[in-house]
Formats: C-alpha cells, structure tokens, sequence
C-alpha cells in the first residue's frame, strides 16, 4: 500500500493555506515596478541626510573623467575639516545616478580618523553623475559632483 505524496503533503497543509500561498505568490510577483523601483539620486541623498539641505563646497569628489572599464572605477573623497572633537565629518556617503542601486557606500569617520579623506573603486554601469555627500559635527550637508564617461560598462541591468 503505497500512499500518493501528494495526498500525503495534501494532509499536511490544508486547502485554504495552500490558495493563500497561492495568492500571496501571484500577488507578490505581479507588484508594479514602481514598488521594487531603485530610488533616483535625489531620493537616496535626501534619505541619507534625512531631507536636510546639502549645500555645494567643503567636499571634493576625485573621479575619472574618461573611464575605459567601469567594472573597476578609482574615487577619491577629501571633506574641508580640522578633525577635532567639536568640528569633524561623520559620514561620507557616495551615490551614482545609474547604477542598479542608487547608494554606493557610505564611511563612518571620528575625530581620531586624522583626515577626512576616504579612497575606494566602485562599479559604474554607464556614463553618469556621481556625488559624495559629508555630514559634518554640527548637522550640515556638504556635496561634491562629478560625471564620467565610461566606454566600457559594468553591472548592466534594464533601468528603464
């Protein structure tokens, strides 16, 4: 006597939690592109700084003009700040245009840190406009843009 596994798992889970999942399913994959949408650039700095103004200066943003492999794109950010206990940069955050996610990556800094400069390589997927933006001790937003050309692309998904 062999049981049919399908009235055994049947058994298991009743009918109505299956047409849930079910359901549940259907509804999770047919969710409007707008819901699981990347946020654009302005709407992930205005997260970063909690809505907080930004203002131009106290930051310089080192990037490539002309990138020939965007899977491997050098940046350099230097924040204006003596680095003492009353006036230092907390946070460096770097964010691009086009990419699949909209936040690059953000630096946590302390006074100890010495100088508020920080060096990494990102993915850039295409040519666009990336932007570094400090917070500062006293709750200011600094920010800093550049654009680059890249010739050869990286991370390539449909952002449209």
């Amino acid at each position: 006597m062999h049981e049919d596994p399908l009235r055994a798992y049947a058994g298991l889970v009743g009918r109505r939690q299956f047409l849930r999942a079910g359901m549940t399913g259907l509804l999770v994959i047919s969710l409007p592109r707008w819901a699981v949408a990347r946020p654009s650039l302005d709407e992930a700095i205005r997260t970063f700084t909690g809505g907080a103004n930004v203002l131009d200066g106290r930051v310089r943003l080192d990037l490539p003009p002309l990138v020939e492999n965007g899977n491997a794109v050098g940046i350099t950010v230097v924040a204006e700040s003596p680095m003492t206990e009353d006036d230092h940069v907390r946070r460096i955050a770097v964010f691009n245009e086009k990419n699949p996610e909209a936040n690059v990556v953000v630096f946590h800094l302390r006074p100890r840190s010495g100088h508020a400069m920080v060096s990494t390589r990102i993915r850039l997927a295409t040519s666009q406009v990336v932007v570094a933006v400090a917070e500062m001790s006293d709750g200011s937003f600094w920010s800093s843009r550049a654009s680059a050309i890249v010739t050869l692309a990286a991370c390539i998904e449909d952002l449209s």
